[in-house]
């Protein structure tokens, strides 16, 4: 079976990050380095991830002009990671920067060009931020489907998004086109603390989605490989 776990890494020192790889080996399809994690622990630890065999997902979030985001893509290339994201936001040229600079970078260094996946609507804005704060109108979904397909466009390899717009994204988009859903709380979970759409594992692989990110539901478990199994076991 397609292990679709990847486990977010969400601490703040390097020490705590590599117990939990440790504990995590072989349980799950790869680890999410983001910015609290790389701020305090350097590219050092993507090194680290990488000598015990496991695959880094790039939590990088590159917003800026296309130049900027792709020396900065190139940047993660050279790291050897195996997925990294970009703002969709930023728009189609700087998505296509993206997008190039992974594959000439890695074409150059003889690598397997990282997936490249675009960030769509947080998982922590609601409906309401969106209207009142962002100043767009309507859902969430018909944002998050039209930076998508932008995304498409740009030749990326899919998008986040959450659990809540994968269906629509797979039939407008292809099944080929991967999503990787945040905002996951495993079924039974009391509190989905700042997450605003949410959904259970099960529920996210039966709408379609390529892979689940989890965090705080197995990093914070007494016994993190226990909570990954059980997931695992509850999607099946």
């Amino acid at each position: 079976m397609h292990n679709p776990l990847i486990v977010a890494l969400d601490v703040d020192n390097r020490a705590k990050a590599l117990q939990l790889t440790q504990e995590l080996e072989g349980k799950v399809a790869a680890f999410k380095v983001g910015l609290e994690l790389f701020n305090s622990a350097g590219v050092s630890v993507i090194e680290d991830i990488h000598s015990r065999n496991g695959k880094v997902f790039y939590d990088a979030k590159f917003h800026d002009i296309p130049n900027t985001v792709k020396g900065a893509v190139s940047a993660a290339t050279k790291m050897g990671v195996w997925m990294v994201n970009v703002h969709c936001a930023g728009g189609l040229e700087m998505m296509k920067a993206a997008r190039a600079s992974a594959n000439q970078t890695a074409e150059l260094l003889c690598l397997t060009p990282p997936l490249v996946i675009g960030v769509t609507v947080l998982t922590s804005i609601s409906r309401e931020m969106l209207n009142t704060q962002w100043g767009v109108p309507g859902e969430v979904e018909s944002t998050v489907l039209r930076l998508a397909t932008l995304a498409k466009e740009a030749g990326l390899d899919g998008v986040v998004c959450s659990g809540h717009e994968i269906s629509l994204l797979k039939k407008e988009l292809g099944k080929d086109f991967k999503l990787i859903v945040p905002g996951i709380r495993p079924a039974g979970s009391v509190s989905v603390q700042d997450q605003k759409r949410v959904m259970t594992p099960k529920e996210a692989i039966e709408q379609g989605a390529d892979f689940l990110v989890i965090g705080r539901p197995i990093t914070q478990a007494p016994d993190p490989a226990e909570a990954a199994l059980k997931i695992i076991n509850e999607i099946q």
